[in-house]
């Protein structure tokens, strides 16, 4: 059986050494409609606000280990949420550009290969064409064609993930 897709999410945040919040939860509860089951899976997926770190830190290292589920590759791990948050774009779940923001500010918070850059120069292309006819960030970015570009880039990137 394959993890739902929004492990992705959950590795990078142990990886990057998050708290866990509430889409720790969201996810255990997912896993377990997916059927995956295990004491502590359930545990983790009845936890309520406010969390205790210590206890459910522990408890996420638990269902993580018994669940086989490793974050040690960091650039597999980042690749993962990259993909994770791409699909989510082009299934109409999240906005491209809540997206670039999410992708640039982990890619700047954590000096990843110039590769990722990518996500930040669209980012930051996509903002200033939202106030100016100029940006310096994406060679021939207009107004006009800025979310073509952003799609097109994620469809490029989709490929890459399968």
């Amino acid at each position: 059986m394959k993890p739902i897709p929004s492990t992705a999410e959950i590795l990078l945040f142990k990886m990057l050494e998050r708290p866990v919040c509430k889409k720790w939860i969201d996810w255990a509860y997912d896993m377990l409609v997916a059927g995956f089951e295990t004491e502590n899976l359930v545990m983790l997926a009845g936890e309520t606000e406010p969390y205790n770190q210590f206890e459910v830190q522990s408890l996420a290292d638990k269902v993580l280990n018994e669940l086989n589920l490793t974050w040690d590759d960091r650039e597999q791990v980042y690749k993962n949420y990259v993909c994770y948050l791409v699909s989510a774009v082009l299934d109409g779940k999240l906005k491209a550009v809540n997206v670039l923001c999410i992708i640039k500010d982990v890619y700047l918070d954590n000096d990843l290969e110039p590769y990722h850059q990518d996500f930040s120069l669209l980012y930051w292309a996509y903002n200033d064409l939202t106030y100016s006819d100029q940006q310096w960030y994406w060679d021939g970015a207009t107004r006009e064609n800025i979310e073509t570009i952003i799609k097109d880039y994620f469809m490029e990137w989709k490929a890459k993930c399968e």
